[in-house]
C-alpha cells in the first residue's frame, strides 16, 4: 500500500537542483519527452519529463497506479477531469492548476483523469515523475468525445541515454 501523504512529504522535501537531474532531462523540439530515470526494482518508474513551449499530454488514465509530479523547472498546468459519463460527449472539467518550481501534485484515477501541459510560448519546464506501481499501457481519452484509446508508454531516453527506436515496431 502507498503512503500518499508520506510521498507527496518527501517529493514536497526535494528541492530542485539542476546539477542532479539535468543529464537525465533530454528534450526534443517536436514533442515532450519521458526520460527513465529509475525502474525501482519494478516497484516504480521515476522519469524526468521535458516540456517545450506550448507542449502537452493527452488527457490520460494511469491505469491503477498513482502518479506523483513535481516541477523541476517552468511550470505545469494540470487540467483534472471526471470519468467520461455517456459516450461522445465532451469530457468535464474538474480541476485546473498551475504548479511552479518544486511544486508537487497527485493523480490517480479514483480522481479521474489529467492532462499536464506547459502553458508558456517562450520556456520550457522539466518535471518528475513517479509512478506506483509502475505501468506500460493508459487510455489516453479525446476531450472534445471522450472517446477512449489505448496507449502504450515509451521512453524518450533510458538512464541518461537516448533510445533508439528505429526499426523497432513496440518502441522498446
Amino acid at each position: 500500500m502507498v503512503d500518499v501523504d508520506e510521498v507527496m512529504k518527501l517529493m514536497g522535501s526535494y528541492k530542485s537542483d539542476i546539477n542532479e537531474w539535468r543529464r537525465f532531462a533530454i528534450f526534443d523540439m517536436n514533442k515532450y519527452t519521458r526520460n527513465l530515470v529509475d525502474i525501482g526494482n519494478g516497484k516504480y518508474n521515476l522519469m524526468i519529463l521535458c516540456w517545450g513551449p506550448g507542449m502537452a499530454s493527452s488527457v490520460h488514465d494511469h491505469t491503477d497506479a498513482h502518479c506523483f509530479v513535481k516541477i523541476l523547472d517552468g511550470e505545469l498546468t494540470e487540467t483534472k477531469y471526471d470519468w467520461p459519463k455517456k459516450k461522445h460527449t465532451p469530457l468535464e472539467t474538474i480541476e485546473n492548476k498551475t504548479y511552479g518550481l518544486n511544486g508537487v501534485s497527485y493523480m490517480n484515477d479514483e480522481l479521474g483523469l489529467h492532462r499536464m501541459e506547459n502553458q508558456s510560448h517562450s520556456n520550457g519546464a522539466v518535471s518528475l515523475h513517479l509512478y506506483i506501481p509502475p505501468y506500460s499501457t493508459c487510455n489516453a481519452f479525446d476531450e472534445r468525445t471522450g472517446k477512449k484509446t489505448k496507449c502504450t508508454v515509451t521512453f524518450y531516453s533510458k538512464y541518461g541515454e537516448k533510445i533508439d527506436y528505429h526499426g523497432s515496431k513496440e518502441g522498446k
